[in-house]
């Protein structure tokens, strides 16, 4: 059961940084995951007067607001263009319209849930998260530091001309995913692949070795995605083994690759 003693819709970024350094203190996101918790909490933090619910562009990216839904995400054509439709992809499974319409992108980078499809295609779009204290830093960067007592204040998704593809494999309909993949090619750069729900969180794979570099074939498309599957680390949970979800990586990494050559 979750216990609060103390609820907070915070008038500023500064009060709720203050209030957050209590470590019995949690920033509520959507508050789906949370209320799932068994655990007491002193004072819960909703940043929702903040004006953090608006998803704005610039000439070079996309600013995210923390408290932005899935819909939201799912729903807006200009991520749509820029994602060539991964972004509707990548959310639209998750749950239902009424769980999306709650959810936020604070909360699923926030957390750093294993399972998090949206992690996955923002960690390949070399995403940037704004932090009240800290500042801004890479996803990669955040992904690797030990838990923060700070404010995610908004996402920055770079707008630079990309080929992008989002894949992921479920038992059934709405569960979670046994396995996630991301691709994205910009002009000039080698391919980037995020491997999630291994089912550990996410993990950005480059062409290190330099396999796609003449091109996209059947055949290459297949090496890169045995060279990932070699690369990434497995585990094992109740949705799928570890050697199950190494061999349907190549499949993924595979056919995302092989879409773009379908579309030319």
């Amino acid at each position: 059961m979750l216990t609060i003693q103390q609820y907070v819709r915070a008038k500023s970024l500064e009060e709720a940084y203050t209030l957050c350094q209590d470590k019995k203190s949690v920033v509520l996101g959507g508050m789906l995951w949370l209320k799932l918790q068994n655990r007491a909490v002193t004072t819960a933090i909703d940043l929702s007067d903040l004006g953090l619910d608006t998803i704005q562009e610039t000439d070079d990216a996309f600013q995210i607001g923390a408290m932005v839904t899935l819909r939201q995400l799912e729903t807006h054509p200009g991520l749509a263009a820029l994602t060539q439709g991964a972004m509707e992809t990548c959310v639209k499974p998750i749950v239902g319209v009424q769980f999306r319409n709650l959810a936020t992108i604070g909360g699923s980078l926030f957390g750093r849930f294993g399972f998090s499809d949206l992690i996955t295609l923002f960690l390949a779009l070399d995403a940037k998260v704004e932090l009240y204290h800290r500042g801004v830093l890479s996803l990669e960067e955040f992904l690797s530091l030990p838990p923060q007592r700070d404010i995610l204040v908004q996402v920055h998704l770079p707008k630079a001309p990309a080929q992008v593809s989002y894949l992921a494999q479920r038992n059934q309909s709405t569960d979670f995913p046994t396995l996630t993949c991301a691709l994205v090619r910009r002009p000039g750069e080698a391919v980037r692949c995020a491997i999630g729900a291994r089912p550990n969180r996410a993990e950005l794979f480059l062409d290190e070795e330099g396999l796609l570099a003449q091109g996209i074939t059947p055949e290459t498309a297949q090496a890169f995605g045995e060279d990932i599957a070699k690369r990434a680390k497995f585990g094992n949970n109740l949705r799928a083994k570890a050697a199950y979800r190494q061999a349907i990586c190549p499949v993924l990494v595979r056919r995302g690759l092989l879409r773009w050559k379908e579309e030319g």
